[in-house]
């Protein structure tokens, strides 16, 4: 172990089996905080290869508590974080209007390592207690149309480096695992990525495997349709520049998207969007990012149609229905 890490101190590269040796050694506790923040670091100063991300989920997929969904086909909606943009939890709002509209969603998050409110953050502040047993989160499936995965509470690797990254409070190479170890393996995932290059790195991971993907980047760096500028979509299908009138929606402004300095803001304008009383820019931000989702599972639809199928779950009620059934189950 200390040849592996010396090598990357050194900024060599990790092969694919020496990359998920490091990451089983983190899940088996045997690097201490020094150890791992140096790793952080090390990612922070050099992009990771294609082998070491393989190798890191390689590792924490072998590592994992499964979710058994089959029969369910759910997706997950889910953005890098490390964007700095500070947003609202605009991906969690949008799973549960993803929910009202009819859809299965099985959501894997963390609390925020960079931000003020990660969805762990949000849905604990609403009292959600987080669980790893399958029959709790089956039923919340059932009857809400939303499970909610903690990471730490399904991978130990998770677990042993919560509190660095927290310590640190920078993006790290942990933000760009978690989309693809969800315990689920859900059959379609929406990602958000903050710059173009994450967008080749994930497309070229993604087919690899057998989710159908859609992975969004906002232009001016928001890593989900922040409707703030044109974005780009890759798809299993295909990749294409949107323009905003493309949705339909008018454009929003960056401040217009604020999460607030507390996460008892953040948690006020989550519950104003789910109640369909958020501004429209908030509302808006949702909805697009929704339809998407809804477009990655049914591709026959058009987009316009996506779009009023988000927002009759959200200003129909649906969606804060779907909130408050999720809520009585996880509390």
């Amino acid at each position: 172990m200390k040849e592996l890490l010396t090598g990357l101190f050194e900024h060599q590269t990790l092969s694919r089996p020496d990359a998920r040796q490091l990451m089983d050694a983190i899940g088996k506790g045997d690097l201490n905080d020094a150890q791992i923040a140096s790793l952080i670091t090390t990612y922070r100063m050099r992009n990771i290869s294609i082998d070491e991300l393989l190798g890191f989920r390689d590792s924490l997929l072998d590592r994992k508590v499964s979710v058994d969904t089959r029969g369910y086909r759910p997706i997950d909606i889910v953005g890098t974080g490390g964007d700095g943009k500070n947003t609202f939890n605009i991906s969690t709002c949008a799973c549960f209007v993803v929910a009202g509209a009819g859809f299965h969603v099985a959501k894997h998050g963390n609390s925020g390592a960079s931000s003020i409110s990660g969805a762990s953050n949000v849905l604990a502040h609403h009292g959600v207690c987080f669980t790893a047993d399958n029959d709790r989160l089956m039923k919340s499936l059932e009857q809400s149309g939303v499970m909610y995965m903690h990471a730490p509470l399904f991978n130990d690797a998770l677990k042993h480096v919560a509190d660095v990254r927290k310590a640190l409070g920078i993006r790290s190479f942990f933000n760009l695992l978690g989309p693809l170890v969800n315990p689920a393996l859900p059959a379609y995932q929406l990602l958000g990525v903050y710059n173009l290059p994450m967008m080749r790195l994930y497309n070229y991971v993604y087919q690899r495997g057998e989710t159908r993907y859609a992975v969004v980047h906002s232009l001016d760096g928001y890593d989900e349709i922040s409707l703030t500028s044109d974005f780009k979509v890759a798809t299993t299908d295909e990749e294409k520049l949107y323009r905003i009138d493309e949705c339909g929606l008018p454009a929003n402004r960056c401040e217009q998207l604020s999460g607030g300095a507390t996460l008892d803001a953040a948690s006020a304008i989550f519950d104003r969007v789910l109640l369909n009383q958020a501004t429209e820019a908030q509302k808006n931000c949702v909805i697009a990012n929704a339809a998407f989702a809804i477009r990655l599972i049914r591709p026959e639809l058009t987009l316009e149609t996506c779009i009023g199928m988000a927002s009759e779950s959200l200003e129909s009620g649906k969606a804060a229905r779907c909130f408050r059934k999720f809520i009585e189950l996880n509390n």
